[in-house]
């Protein structure tokens, strides 16, 4: 089968999104001469990204409309949409979208069978199609403002209960995901696979420099807890404050925080939160940080301490693995299954269960040094290679069914 592989327009300060996109991308680089299938990556850009040029079988299809292209296939609709109206003047005047037509056209004029979304999206519907699903917490947290206000939650509703649907496949990370997406959209579970998150090649392959130059950088403190996420509120950084706030007041122990990650409009509230709890002094905001810093400072921290709402699957505890970080991380729906016995599981609503999992790993260092093992030996359980071959064989699957029709049977809109 031609299959198209779908480029994110997301950049390296998205956070996790951009990390998962990269590493799957990178993987299908290295590994698509062993499969059966001829990949043709798609993305907006006329030009091809360097990255497709290294490739020798790899085929970049730009799906960005000339002028020209845009002109004829709006005017295609407007007539359309008028003789429409001619002929049922009682029927709602509605243009089609043009660039979905555009789109749809220049996929099949490219013979492509199945499209392969990297993200959880889908730019047409027409064609078969594997998609990817992350989470679904508008539907099982909607009260979080970052699911829910400004139109997010219908937006996110409609864009799934539509894309899950009509899925050749979906991919999720867990069993747990595998459940959700079953139970909340009603889609058989025989095209849901499981195919567990990847951890990251940047974590598998640093060196280990001289890390010391990380405290001196950002003038940090040693014995630091560490906690890179953006801020949104789900990510429970008001919890491990008030975590913190409490090992101060009644144990007399005094942790350092260290919070990186583009602000998505909770900052400022954290912020305030830590000067009212009088630990602006203990609080640490970098910011979004490069790569190289963000290894250094997981290798140097006391713990990862991942309070967040939001599951099933998370890539910041798979990193901390990597790099030999003992993770405390939520409670939450998926997280036992992905990240097993290598982290100190706690409930993300309790901030005295979060303190008491990090006076856990201060006063007993054997505990500590248990969970790095036990994390090694998760992060080498997954790679991005092994997440792609699982793809791999999704295609193969799929292929006995696509060689049913041939292509000119897909419709030409136009």
């Amino acid at each position: 089968m031609k299959v198209a592989v779908f480029l994110s327009e997301e950049l390296p300060d998205i956070g996790g999104g951009h990390t998962f996109n990269s590493e799957i991308f990178h993987s299908i680089l290295k590994l698509e001469t062993e499969s059966n299938h001829t990949f043709v990556v798609c993305g907006w850009s006329e030009k091809t990204p360097s990255a497709v040029l290294l490739s020798k079988n790899i085929q970049y299809l730009s799906i960005s409309a000339k002028l020209q292209e845009r002109r004829e296939y709006k005017f295609s609709a407007i007539q359309t949409a008028v003789l429409q109206k001619l002929r049922h003047p009682r029927s709602r005047f509605k243009i089609e979208q043009w660039h979905s037509k555009f789109l749809l056209n220049t996929l099949v004029k490219n013979g492509i069978d199945i499209i392969w979304h990297l993200r959880p999206d889908c730019i047409t519907m027409e064609l078969p199609y594997i998609t990817t699903v992350w989470d679904l917490q508008h539907r099982m947290q909607p009260y979080f403002p970052e699911v829910s206000i400004k139109g997010e939650w219908n937006t996110r509703e409609q864009a799934y209960a539509t894309m899950l649907k009509r899925a050749s496949f979906i991919i999720t990370g867990t069993e747990a995901g595998k459940m959700e997406v079953e139970r909340l959209y009603q889609v058989p579970e025989e095209r849901i696979r499981v195919i567990p998150f990847p951890t990251p090649r940047f974590t598998l392959s640093t060196t280990l420099d001289d890390d010391q130059q990380i405290f001196q950088k950002y003038n940090l403190p040693q014995n630091y807890l560490f906690y890179p996420a953006q801020f949104w509120s789900h990510k429970n950084h008001a919890g491990l404050l008030l975590a913190v706030k409490w090992l101060k007041d009644k144990y007399n122990l005094i942790f350092p925080v260290v919070f990186t990650g583009s602000d998505k409009g909770n900052k400022e509230y954290i912020r305030k939160m830590a000067d009212e709890l009088e630990l602006s002094k203990q609080v640490h905001f970098l910011g979004f940080v490069s790569q190289e810093d963000l290894t250094a400072l997981y290798r140097n921290a006391f713990a990862l301490t991942f309070v967040t709402f939001f599951g099933p699957d998370n890539l910041p505890p798979l990193e901390a693995f990597a790099l030999e970080c003992p993770v405390i991380a939520s409670k939450v729906s998926g997280a036992q299954e992905q990240l097993g016995n290598a982290a100190l599981l706690v409930d993300p609503k309790e901030p005295e269960q979060i303190a008491l999992a990090i006076k856990s790993l201060w006063d007993d260092t054997v505990l500590r040094q248990t969970l790095v093992e036990r994390g090694l030996i998760r992060a080498s359980k997954w790679t991005g290679k092994d997440y792609v071959k699982g793809v791999f064989s999704l295609l193969d699957e799929f292929a006995a069914i696509r060689r049913c029709w041939s292509r000119t049977n897909s419709i030409l809109l136009g």
